[in-house]
């Protein structure tokens, strides 16, 4: 990889770190500390997704019109102090203004990171997005695991570490992002070299795409909703439902060197790719449906992080291949809404199904929702085909 993505790469460990510090513990915080149900807890996390999705879409368009570097500082410095402001009045309500605002500021980020990796990478590829997916993971899984052992001495430590990995990273993205947005307008999508295909097409395309994400992610967020109380239910304990995020974060980093080659050889497209991963989770969740213990939970975990790892690079990448010059920015936002909105109405959606219906209902409800994913999945691409014979587009 380039130094200028590695400069990326690290500053989005680090950042994704000071984030995993709170949100495990966000819940407990509000429930056990400020004495609010789980319901309240449930929509003060629903306001900051709801501000993170806002965030994406507007960080994406300010990437397009100031660039990378101003707009990820100004998310920084926003993401910042919200922090101060959790570590100084972390009462009611000053928590959930504090934390929606952290949301909106992180939300900024987001997107131009994964514009600028593309940008500054661009004969990488999907390699670009695979080495800014793994460093989201390892951030989430050193975050969660020092966010415990601090909380555990105090909670005030918590929001003080949480400020302190933002103010790293503000130092790293300032003296290390500023001449990665002279090499943006270097980058020229595979769409418009062939030039045939109008933006309102390569929009409905990306349009047809997130739909078919926003479905997986429904789904695959009920893992830390309505499956988490559900291993409760049958005997799993908190500490072994832990371990199962630890194996899923651990395979995806020690993991992505082996997948990397493998792909290259399975998979000649991008949408074969994201195919054979929403297959890969019909398995996971079809495991799950049947399991009564811990060895068919770790299994289905493991083949859920396969599937993971195929799915999650693959839409940024076709999302960056799709987008217009002077629209890299707007694409990427579009792409992190639509996970973030996926996160925000997943457990909603799961906990109606599991309360009126039951779990077994869910599990095949999910099932339904990512055969309907495939579909969407298949089809994408059609808009673009319609209208250019460049069947290739993707195939790189």
């Amino acid at each position: 990889m380039p130094k200028s993505l590695w400069l990326l790469v690290i500053g989005m460990v680090v950042n994704t770190t000071g984030s995993s510090f709170l949100w495990p513990l966000n819940t407990i915080y509000i429930h056990d500390h400020l004495g609010k149900s789980l319901s309240i807890a449930g929509i003060v996390l629903m306001l900051n997704s709801a501000a993170s999705v806002i965030g994406n879409l507007l960080g994406g368009t300010l990437f397009d019109k100031l660039g990378g570097y101003r707009t990820v500082l100004f998310g920084i410095i926003l993401t910042i102090l919200a922090a101060l402001g959790l570590t100084l009045w972390h009462d009611w309500p000053n928590y959930v203004i504090f934390l929606t605002i952290t949301g909106f500021g992180s939300g900024i980020i987001f997107p131009c990171v994964f514009a600028m990796a593309g940008s500054v990478w661009k004969e990488g590829g999907r390699r670009a997005f695979n080495a800014i997916y793994v460093a989201q993971n390892v951030g989430v899984a050193v975050g969660s695991a020092l966010g415990g052992f601090v909380a555990s001495f105090s909670f005030n430590y918590i929001f003080l570490a949480n400020l302190l990995m933002f103010i790293v990273f503000l130092l790293i993205a300032f003296f290390g992002y500023k001449n990665l947005s002279a090499q943006q307008g270097k980058q020229t999508s595979v769409i418009q070299e062939h030039g045939a295909i109008r933006n309102k097409q390569i929009f409905k395309a990306l349009v047809i795409l997130c739909s078919a994400y926003l479905l997986c992610w429904v789904g695959y967020v009920q893992w830390q909703a309505t499956i988490s109380s559900y291993t409760q239910e049958i005997g799993i304990t908190l500490r072994q439902y832990g371990l199962l995020w630890t194996i899923n974060g651990a395979l995806i980093v020690i993991g992505q060197p082996i997948m990397t080659p493998l792909i290259k050889k399975f998979c000649s497209s991008l949408k074969g790719q994201i195919i054979m991963g929403i297959v890969i989770f019909i398995i996971s969740f079809g495991v799950v449906s049947v399991a009564h213990s811990l060895s068919a939970f770790v299994a289905a975990m493991v083949i859920l992080t396969i599937g993971e790892m195929l799915v999650w690079p693959a839409i940024p990448t076709i999302a960056s291949q799709l987008s217009p010059k002077g629209k890299e920015g707007l694409f990427q936002g579009i792409v992190n809404s639509t996970a973030t909105g996926g996160r925000m109405v997943g457990p909603l959606v799961g906990g109606i199904v599991v309360d009126l219906y039951g779990m077994s209902t869910l599990f095949i409800s999910l099932m339904v929702l990512f055969v309907i994913s495939i579909g969407l999945s298949i089809f994408f691409d059609k808009p673009l085909k319609s209208s250019s014979n460049q069947e290739q587009t993707l195939s790189m």
